[in-house]
This record gives structure tokens, sequence and C-alpha cells, in this order.
């Protein structure tokens, strides 16, 4: 990963720190004096985002500390690690969410404040168009963490807008369904929990380096064969760690070469690979005779 892509991660990750930070006192403010707990819910999961938001940034600068003697291959699984803390964090906060949404919907409420919705219509359009930002940064980036965090964005606002719907309906209805502002939060730790496993799974496979990454395979096989010397490839083994890509690939040579000409054309392979794909990180290459 290149400095511009590394600058692009931390931009993107202070962007949703600050958002958090700053939308998890309106909603709690505003559910608190509003009664309602929908709201308040909604400010729970964005204080845990916050957290998240945290945890991403110190991964993403421990992640990209170079290689050394303990770590040849880099520090990139540190951001895996921060990512699986981040979906825990979401899972915990739908639990608390669930949990205190049941014992509300079975004890008697007061009806949610109708400036509530506003507030709530405000911070959907906001947490969007924060999804949609910090989306395109972690496409930019390749960073897994930046893009789970951009889901909080998205699971935000999708429990914004559950927020919404309950209250007006509790509103519209009038006394007798002032639980529907808490069935609302139940739904949105629904929601979340469905958000946290869509995180969970790709990381998963990048954890038990699951060979899923065929279009990283068939672009370094092909940028291969622009190499003098390189008559075609074998195995091509990639795995994901953080941001980078790492490496294993079997390239066939005339078998009369000498063993110096067989090094040059694998470091001028390396070279060009590490010039054209700047994803990847340790490249290993292993000569075969044609």
């Amino acid at each position: 990963m290149n400095q511009k892509e590394k600058h692009i991660a931390i931009q993107a990750t202070i962007f949703s720190l600050l958002t958090n930070t700053a939308l998890a006192l309106v909603k709690g403010v505003t559910g608190i004096l509003g009664h309602s707990y929908a709201l308040v819910a909604d400010a729970i999961e964005s204080c845990t985002d916050i957290f998240s938001s945290l945890l991403v940034l110190i991964g993403l600068k421990f992640a990209h500390k170079p290689a050394d003697e303990d770590h040849p291959f880099g520090h990139g699984r540190a951001e895996t690690l921060v990512t699986f803390v981040v979906v825990m964090l979401l899972i915990i906060s739908a639990t608390v969410i669930a949990y205190t949404s049941i014992l509300n919907i079975m004890s008697p409420q007061r009806m949610p404040e109708s400036y509530t919705l506003w507030v709530l219509g405000a911070i959907i359009i906001w947490k969007e168009l924060s999804y949609r930002y910090v989306i395109r940064q972690s496409t930019k980036s390749g960073s897994p963490a930046v893009h789970a965090d951009a889901w909080h964005h998205r699971s935000d606002a999708i429990t914004s807008a559950s927020a919404f719907v309950g209250i007006s309906l509790a509103l519209l209805l009038g006394p007798g369904f002032e639980a529907l502002d808490d069935w609302a939060a139940l739904i949105a730790a629904l929601v979340i929990y469905f958000n946290a496993y869509l995180i969970f799974r790709p990381l998963l496979g990048e954890l038990m380096e699951e060979q899923i990454y065929d279009d990283q395979v068939q672009k370094i096989r092909k940028l291969s064969m622009d190499i003098p010397g390189v008559k075609g490839t074998e195995k091509c083994f990639v795995r994901k760690a953080g941001m980078a890509y790492n490496v294993e690939l079997h390239v066939l040579v005339d078998a009369n070469l000498t063993v110096a000409q067989g090094h040059d054309i694998a470091h001028d392979l390396k070279d060009y690979l590490m010039g054209r794909l700047t994803d990847l990180g340790h490249i290993l290459i292993h000569i075969e005779p044609c």
C-alpha cells in the first residue's frame, strides 16, 4: 500500500470519528429530552462507533509499519484483528439495544416528542451521505477496516430510519402505541446484527487464507507474460493481510537457462509486479523449468 492510499484511509477514519462524536451527543440529548428510546439506542450505537473509529485509526497506523526481523511479512494482520474487534462492538451494541428494547416494550413508556422526527430526518440524510463518502474511500484504499467503518454509517442510517418510522407511527396512532418506538429500536438491533455478519464473513476468509482473489490472480498471470524469458505461469496463490496482497507465484522459464539468468528473470518480474500493482506486499517467485 502506498502513502496516498494510507492517507485516504486515515482521512476517512478521522471523518468517521468526528461525525460519530457529534451525532452521539445530538442523538443522546434529543432522545433523553424527547422520551425516545429508539433515538437513545441510536446514540448508543454511535458511541460504539466512536470507539470503533479510534481502533481503526490505531490499526491503520500499526498495520503499515514496515516489515522487520520479527515480522518479515509486515504488520497487515493488525488491521484484520482490529476489524474483528469492530464487529464484536457492533454485536455488543446490538445486544444492549435489543435487551433494553424488550424491557421497555414490557413496561409503560411516555410518548416521544414530535421534534425528534426533525432531528432523525437530518441524521438519516447525513449518515447516508457519510456512508457513501467512506465507502468510496475504502474502495480507493482497499482497507477492510475502513470498509467496516463505512458500514457503521449505513447501519446507523438504517437504525435512524427505523426510529423515524417507529416514532411517526406512535405519534400518528396516539396513546397506547408508545411501544412502537421501542419496537423500532428492536428492529434496528436486528439490522445491526446482519451488518456485523456482512463484515465478518470476508474477514473470516482472509484470516483462513481462502483463495478468493481470482481477479488479482488473473492480473498477476497476465502481467507476468510481459517479462522477457517468462514462458508461462503455474501455481499462483494470493493471501490478503490488511490492505496488502501477499503472492506466491510459480513461473515457467527455459530449462536451459543458467541459475543466474533464472534469478534475474524472477527479480525483473517481482519489480514489474510491484510497480504495476501497488497493493501487493510480499512476493515470492519460484522458477520452474519449461
